[in-house]
């Protein structure tokens, strides 16, 4: 990490919550551009995303994985990226 980021980085951590939210809000759409539907639309969407999903686990059409195995493989990834040599 150069000397810059480490200091912008130290400068956004001492920001109150809300505006490191906004800096990560404008971080983003810096790298993604604006999302082109509303917020109301958006909303609307993951309204119908969740139904669908719930209607899919009560009509029994998804994967059951018990939580101790998902936070296992979880486990074994993050382990694993930890003993991965870094790249500059």
């Amino acid at each position: 990490m150069t000397a810059v980021l480490k200091e912008i980085e130290d400068q956004a951590l001492s920001l109150p919550p809300k505006e490191r939210g906004e800096l990560i809000h404008r971080l983003i759409v810096s790298l993604e551009g604006e999302p082109e539907d509303s917020p109301e639309a958006i909303a609307k969407a993951w309204d119908e995303e969740i139904a669908r999903r719930v209607a899919d686990m009560e009509a029994g059409r998804t994967e059951w994985i018990p939580a101790d195995e998902v936070m296992a493989q979880l486990r074994g990834k993050i382990n694993g990226a930890k003993a991965a040599p870094r790249h500059p």
